[in-house]
């Protein structure tokens, strides 16, 4: 089971990535897969409580034996993933009250999701039309009602991808510190004595989501194949990638719906905290 969810778990973020970049997944591929990850999760649900039962009886407390139960049979690499679809859960629950997450009195919150909102929405109206032209044409009960809970997952996921990038914006804040995310996946906190420079730079880099340059140090944060905004750093930052492995950067570029106001923000804040004339804080050209 641990060695299906190392290989699941990869291709389903692969996926992921695709629907970000705008690739053309066939409806099949993202249905057979989310039936897999559905039937796995539910096999993990049931080693979960066996071994919880099992740590109980050895005298384990609930909270410890709960704990130990998840990491005895569940890889760390599936608990990210699950714990990021949580997240887009909890996600839909803020998008429905307009609340964002991480944006204090005084900050800026600056909104990235203008490149993929109307492809997310064609999938989402695309996935609505297969629901309803499966319901009409599989004729077994069983497989019909398998298909119907598989094919809403798949919706809510869609869903709660696009919410999670809508209520966590990237954050300049009143500290001059700058917070770079992309919904539940990526969250990279940059402190404000570590920023040397800020721009807009219009940039249309191959790749997915993220992309490294490890001789130079370069972070790519791509949406929607583009990217608006240019910091360059005062030395090596570090982030976390959304499967969990660990990297570091020295320039950091991301998209955002309106870069020039984003850099202007931030290039004002850190002025007036710096006491400096803009020059030397940072760089609103285009």
């Amino acid at each position: 089971m641990s060695r299906a969810l190392w290989v699941l778990v990869p291709a389903e973020l692969t996926l992921v990535v695709c629907l970000v970049a705008g690739v053309d997944v066939p409806a099949p591929v993202l249905l057979a897969a989310e039936a897999v990850v559905l039937t796995l999760v539910v096999a993990e649900a049931v080693l979960v409580r066996r071994r919880y039962k099992a740590a109980r009886r050895a005298g384990a407390e609930r909270r410890a034996a709960l704990v130990a139960a998840v990491e005895a049979a569940v890889p760390a690499t599936a608990r990210r993933l699950l714990v990021n679809e949580l997240r887009g859960m909890t996600s839909l629950v803020r998008w429905v009250g307009r609340r964002v997450h991480g944006v204090r009195e005084g900050d800026l919150a600056a909104a990235y999701t203008g490149p993929q909102t109307a492809m997310m929405y064609g999938f989402l109206f695309v996935s609505v039309v297969e629901t309803v032209a499966l319901a009409i044409l599989v004729p077994w009960p069983l497989v019909h009602r398998i298909l119907l809970v598989v094919d809403v997952y798949g919706l809510l996921m869609v869903l709660a991808l696009h919410a999670s990038c809508v209520t966590r914006p990237h954050v300049v804040g009143a500290d001059g510190s700058l917070r770079v995310r992309w919904g539940a996946l990526f969250d990279m906190p940059i402190a404000s004595d570590r920023i040397s420079s800020v721009r807009v730079e219009r940039r249309y880099p191959d790749g997915s989501l993220i992309r490294i340059d490890e001789p130079g140090g370069t972070l790519d944060l791509i949406v929607g194949g583009q990217t608006t905004v240019r910091v360059e750093l005062t030395g090596p930052v570090g982030f976390v990638r959304p499967m969990g492995k660990r990297g570091t950067a020295t320039v950091v570029r991301f998209h955002a719906d309106d870069p020039a106001a984003l850099v202007a923000r931030l290039t004002a804040v850190r002025k007036a905290l710096a006491g400096a004339p803009d020059e030397a804080v940072g760089d609103v050209s285009a």
